[in-house]
């Protein structure tokens, strides 16, 4: 067995590269639109699917795509476009997918897949290339912790940003989404 290898700036990169994907404070307008249509949303049991379901394809993702005969590079190149077509909805403000609002909210659509969506699965296997496993886990659970508090008070910060403040966050980390997808398409091509 490997040992583990903890490494800083893997950290630092894996947690931020996730906290442009989820982009929960960017989500805040549409967790309190869901919050009004449901009454209520469960912090807690949201947080831990997402992460369950985040973990689970970290380790399991690369099984999967084995099944239905995908590598890992084809993946992380479609995940690159996944990610270009999320950074492009963050910096215009132009909807490409649809978000529906059944009445679980607190797992659908709000677990999956907003917070563990095909953004962010597509970006774990797509760092997995990169980075390692232990370092992205650190990554996975930081952004939960901090998805977990902005959904126990999803209120307060959007009354202390403002609607200015969460278009500007979203926009910001729009382009270093555009980079990051731009970097994974050139790694796993070799352009």
């Amino acid at each position: 067995m490997e040992p583990l290898l903890f490494d800083f700036n893997q950290i630092l990169s894996t947690t931020m590269i996730l906290f442009a994907i989820i982009d929960i404070l960017g989500s805040i307008p549409i967790i309190i639109s869901l919050r009004k249509k449901a009454g209520h949303i469960q912090s807690e049991k949201a947080t831990l699917v997402a992460t369950v379901i985040m973990i689970l394809f970290l380790f399991g993702g690369k099984g999967i795509l084995n099944i239905i005969g995908v590598d890992v590079q084809s993946f992380a190149i479609a995940g690159s476009l996944v990610i270009f077509f999320i950074a492009m909805e963050m910096v215009l403000g132009i909807n490409f997918f649809r978000e529906e609002a059944p009445e679980t909210v607190s797992i659908v659509p709000l677990a999956f897949p907003l917070i563990a969506g095909a953004g962010s699965l597509t970006t774990l296997l797509s760092l997995k290339t990169e980075y390692r496993t232990e370092n992205i886990l650190i990554g996975i659970i930081l952004n939960m912790v901090f998805v977990y508090f902005v959904l126990k008070n999803t209120s307060r910060l959007e009354k202390l940003l403002g609607k200015t403040g969460l278009n500007v966050l979203r926009k910001s980390f729009g382009v270093i989404l555009l980079a990051i997808a731009i970097k994974l398409f050139r790694t796993n091509t070799g352009l």
